[in-house]
């Protein structure tokens, strides 16, 4: 067969796209080998939870204790603007709670349980803001992933409503979880890197004297606490 200079071209061509092909199939057999996630694009030992509860400082060093708990981080969820900073969502009405991201095991904790241990790091019949922090990005809100963990947040809140654990209604919503956007970066892990002044914040603030008013000696308490160690303080926090 008589091999013209466009045939060789086409052929040579035709061999690299199989070539190439052939790569980019391994590669997807690869990914779906070592990254089983799961329908909602969680891996099989790792879930997400979110949960607003006033000051981020404070609710990550709280669900920090927990055992169960692999990682936690501060940010800004339920409002329309992208990428707000804390300057906006503390000033601005921009919608967003400031609000704490869980990633933890659910083979050692299920959501249920950090559910049930997020009412008791909160205030839920305050509707406007949490202990000294007054404003819309201070209020309380959980937010579910899914229709299951929503079920699971609106089971206990009402749960808890009916105990009559509660003086007041609980006003603490249950919201479809969007976007959530880390917080900067020096607002991560606030009460490790500047601990005394975090806990001169928290003692001031009366966060811990609240709950105890709230919930009595069970406030505060871990699920199963581990214990964390801190680091010198920085400035004190800004109004």
């Amino acid at each position: 067969m008589k091999f013209s200079g466009s045939n060789i071209i086409l052929f040579f061509l035709a061999a690299l796209a199989g070539i190439i092909t052939f790569f980019l199939s391994a590669e997807a057999e690869d990914v779906i080998v070592t990254n089983p996630l799961n329908a909602d694009g969680l891996s099989q030992t790792r879930a997400e939870a979110v949960f607003a509860g006033g000051c981020f400082w404070c609710l990550e060093a709280d669900f920090d204790k927990v055992k169960g708990v692999v990682e936690t981080i501060s940010g800004y969820t339920g409002g329309a603007v992208e990428n707000p900073t804390y300057k906006q969502v503390s000033y601005t009405e921009t919608g967003h709670y400031e609000a704490v991201k869980v990633t933890y095991d659910p083979k050692t904790i299920s959501y249920s349980e950090l559910v049930e241990y997020f009412w008791r790091q909160i205030d839920p019949m305050d509707a406007g803001g949490q202990f000294c922090d007054r404003g819309s990005s201070y209020r309380t809100a959980i937010f579910p992933g899914n229709s299951d963990e929503a079920r699971i947040a609106g089971t206990s809140k009402d749960g808890l409503q009916a105990s009559g654990l509660l003086a007041e209604p609980i006003v603490t919503d249950i919201k479809r979880l969007t976007i959530f956007w880390p917080a900067e970066d020096y607002h991560q892990d606030y009460y490790l890197k500047n601990r005394l002044n975090y806990t001169r914040y928290r003692r001031g603030c009366g966060r811990d004297a609240r709950l105890e008013q709230v919930w009595g000696k069970e406030s505060g308490e871990p699920v199963q606490p581990e214990d964390k160690i801190g680091s010198p303080a920085e400035p004190p926090r800004g109004s």
